[in-house]
């Protein structure tokens, strides 16, 4: 495969995240999407199909409305394209049997897409749903347990030595 095949399915990632996902543009899912989508939800629903993923994504945004996904990184070999992400959002539906109090999240996760024929066919999504149920039922808890740009802490504020070593 390609530098630049490779390129465009890194660029397809982008557009499923940046328009469809976040944009709520769901004309534009023939473009992205195979007919027959398998999608295994970061929130643990699996879809089939076009129509079961948007459905999926409104599910999300009935409980989350402002939800939105940052992609950090994207790494990309052949047929596969894997995105790190970020999603912050605020809870305006019940979730984890947890009634909406407006709590802001603010969770990471991954994903993996198969691309194939120019279009996506399977995506499987893992968001960190822990991070999520802490934030809405703790919303006290820090923010640096989201931090992924430092080397992890010890329970005094210091670094941890293994880290650089």
């Amino acid at each position: 495969m390609s530098e630049q095949q490779i390129d465009a399915n890194r660029l397809l990632v982008n557009r499923f995240y940046h328009e469809f996902f976040n944009k709520n543009q769901f004309a534009i899912a023939e473009e992205l999407l195979a007919e027959e989508i398998t999608f295994h939800g970061a929130l643990g629903k699996q879809t089939q199909g076009i129509d079961q993923l948007i459905n999926y994504i409104k599910e999300i945004k009935n409980t989350f409305p402002d939800l939105q996904c940052s992609v950090e990184d994207l790494i990309a070999e052949e047929q596969k394209v894997a995105a790190c992400l970020t999603y912050k959002g605020t809870q305006e539906g019940t979730i984890f049997g947890i009634e909406p109090q407006g709590s802001a999240v603010n969770f990471v996760g991954v994903c993996i897409f198969i691309v194939r024929a120019d279009l996506i066919t399977h995506a499987w999504e893992l968001g960190d749903r822990l991070t999520v149920f802490q934030q809405l039922t703790q919303p006290e808890l820090e923010e640096s347990i989201l931090d992924m740009d430092g080397p992890p802490k010890s329970s005094g504020g210091t670094e941890v030595p293994e880290w650089n070593e």
